[in-house]
């Protein structure tokens, strides 16, 4: 900071006392000081300025200087701002009040022109320290949200990279987690989920079949409908997915095992792997559920054709209180044009949270 950034004002009701002031701050090479001679007008000026030290007398009519630095400590980001007080020799209780309030130092009139000049130049010493160290924070604090900034981005690789590999395994395409995550997000945005529940969600939910990679490929892959017992090993997929999952310190991971493991539940009790039921089923599952579903129905697998969209909309309607959440199907709906947009907008080379 150099000395023309330095704002110095000066509050006193005596004309006489502001030049002689003025000039003294003149001497320290700070710039001109910025004077009122009305307490209440000093005041306004502090409040919505930014000055680097003040200078206030104890005497005057409208507001006294305790009175003064008390409602400017009061206000927000001026706590810290250096104030010298000037007080009459015989006025020593007065000056305990003013430090008990925030005064960081005072004079004794007569104002003593070396000791007036010292005092101010500690002061602004005091202030520029201030300015620097708040200038450090600052850039720490921007440090802080690279690094954190270059860590969250680590991890949403190691997400899509986990996501990539259920999808070597599986016949599903990156475009259809594309399209679930993103219709997750917008079923939990229309619940009014916040908006970090809301990214947690789109980053979580392409993790939900994880587990697939320990299942053995003469299921996984297999072209027709799954026998009873092909149908039991792949529902483990739901508890492996869990498995990999849940033990990592990461919410995206954490946020996943819970996705992994609850999205082929269904509302009524009769899904997999522990039958839960209603509310007892976690939202990102029950969200899930619903995007899965529908983007699974209508895209098309070796086994099978896709559905027709306005097909794969009415089973959704038709399953909503038993198989899906009736409330995460209504707003599905209410955003049916997003939807389509969602749909339209992510294709099989697009890549993840592109």
């Amino acid at each position: 900071m150099t000395p023309t950034e330095r704002h110095i004002l000066i509050v006193d009701d005596s004309e006489i006392n502001i030049a002689l002031f003025e000039a003294l701050v003149a001497k320290l090479g700070a710039g001109a000081a910025k004077s009122f001679s009305s307490a209440t007008e000093g005041l306004a000026w502090a409040q919505s300025h930014e000055p680097d030290l003040i200078i206030v007398d104890y005497m005057m009519p409208e507001l006294d200087g305790v009175q003064f630095i008390e409602r400017l400590r009061a206000t927000p980001g001026k706590e810290a701002v250096p104030i010298l007080m000037i007080t009459a020799n015989d006025q020593k209780q007065v000056r305990y009040r003013a430090l008990n309030v925030g005064a960081s130092d005072f004079l004794i009139k007569p104002v003593d022109r070396v000791e007036f000049l010292a005092r101010c130049a500690n002061l602004l010493a005091m202030s520029e320290m201030r300015h620097k160290l708040d200038d450090r924070a600052a850039w720490l604090a921007e440090e802080v949200r690279k690094a954190t900034a270059e860590i969250l981005e680590r991890e949403r690789e190691t997400v899509i990279r986990l996501a990539k590999a259920a999808e070597y395994r599986d016949p599903e395409t990156g475009a259809h987690i594309l399209r679930m995550a993103h219709y997750s997000r917008l079923i939990a945005q229309g619940l009014g989920l916040s908006e970090a529940e809301q990214d947690l969600l789109l980053q979580a939910a392409p993790l939900h079949d994880i587990g697939k990679v320990g299942i053995s490929d003469s299921i996984l892959l297999k072209p027709g409908r799954l026998s009873p017992s092909e149908f039991e090993i792949m529902k483990q997929h739901a508890a492996y997915g869990s498995e990999i999952l849940k033990d990592s310190k990461s919410a995206i991971l954490q946020a996943g095992a819970s996705i992994a493991l609850g999205h082929h539940e269904k509302f009524d009790g009769s899904g997999y792997p522990a039958g839960l039921a209603g509310a007892a089923i976690p939202i990102f599952s029950r969200i899930v559920a619903v995007a899965d579903v529908f983007d699974a129905l209508t895209s098309a697998r070796p086994y099978k054709p896709a559905w027709d969209i306005a097909e794969a909309a009415a089973h959704i309607r038709a399953q909503s209180g038993s198989h899906f959440d009736p409330d995460c199907v209504r707003v599905f709906f209410e955003h049916w044009d997003e939807v389509l947009d969602i749909r339209a907008r992510f294709q099989d080379e697009d890549t993840l949270f592109g």
